[in-house]
């Protein structure tokens, strides 16, 4: 009750909401606070102009405050899969590429064999994805990113996704199997978002070749950049996962990025204190299964 009494105060600064959102009385918010001011021994909470904030001491405490009451959150749902293993929510966090070209059949296949679990699926960059695993928002992520560390993220490599440099078939640059650095750089070029984790890959390029692209048009929908390559004056960088369907049918050309060391893959990421359920083991499972097939349909 103390620690979400400090997570709500965080949020709404007002204890009558606090109250509101626990059931409980005001004065019963206000004894919490000021039992847990003692139990620390330092001040936690201040008012200015009629609202409750938190000191420096109080936010120092939130960061731990929110990891607990989720973890009591989780634990409560732990419990209750062993009464009902076919009922609840699972939480998934994905980036862009395999929301949408990894985890559509693997929705399917889930949601028959569990009819009565409701998957909620969260569509955002690859370290807003990290971020909402570290605070327990989200029971699993499948990200498209470079090799990476995060304190208690626990990361498995699914299948290699590769960057490509994306152009339609007529453009000059499929001339040559390996483009020139400098004449990429002459190219009218569609940068991803400045989230995207493929936008950071092509910022390190450009600053690894002191380059300085021409006629960038920038644009956070992936499917937006494909429309604008298609066109036939841009080019851009992109995952092959992403790509691989357009190339197939000869809409897309591909071709190496000329001097790029990073390396990606398709991860799943879990908070290492977080108990994996049977839900998300089951998942786990056939991710694992789709993701090798599809691996194998994109060289």
């Amino acid at each position: 009750m103390k620690l979400q009494i400090v997570e709500l105060i965080d949020r709404h600064h007002h204890m009558t909401s606090v109250a509101e959102i626990l059931g409980i009385k005001q004065p019963t918010v206000t004894f919490h606070m000021k039992s847990l001011e003692e139990e620390m021994q330092v001040k936690l909470f201040e008012s200015r102009n009629g609202k409750t904030f938190l000191t420096e001491a109080g936010q120092a405490l939130l960061h731990y405050a929110v990891k607990m009451n989720a973890l009591a959150k989780e634990s409560k749902r732990v419990v209750k899969e062993y009464d009902s293993l076919y009922r609840g929510t699972l939480h998934i966090g994905a980036s862009y590429v395999p929301a949408t070209y990894l985890l559509p059949p693997i929705l399917q296949t889930f949601s028959r064999e569990f009819p009565g679990i409701r998957i909620s699926l969260s569509v955002k960059p690859s370290p807003v994805i990290r971020n909402m695993l570290s605070r327990h928002q989200i029971d699993l992520g499948i990200v498209s990113s470079e090799p990476f560390t995060g304190q208690n993220l626990v990361a498995e490599s699914l299948c290699f996704d590769d960057l490509v440099l994306v152009c339609a078939p007529g453009h000059p640059l499929t001339k040559s199997e390996s483009p020139d650095i400098e004449q990429i750089a002459r190219t009218p070029f569609a940068l991803h978002g400045s989230e995207s984790s493929t936008r950071k890959v092509t910022d390190q390029w450009v600053n690894q070749h002191s380059l300085r692209l021409r006629s960038t048009v920038e644009l956070d929908s992936l499917e937006a950049i494909k429309q604008l390559v298609l066109l036939g004056d841009h080019i851009s960088f992109m995952s092959r996962m992403a790509v691989w369907r357009e190339k197939e049918q000869g809409w897309l050309h591909i071709l190496p990025i000329p001097g790029l060391q990073a390396s990606r893959y398709i991860y799943s990421v879990h908070n290492a204190d977080r108990l994996p359920s049977v839900q998300i083991n089951r998942f786990l499972q056939v991710l694992r299964e789709t993701s090798s097939l599809l691996g194998q349909n994109t060289p």
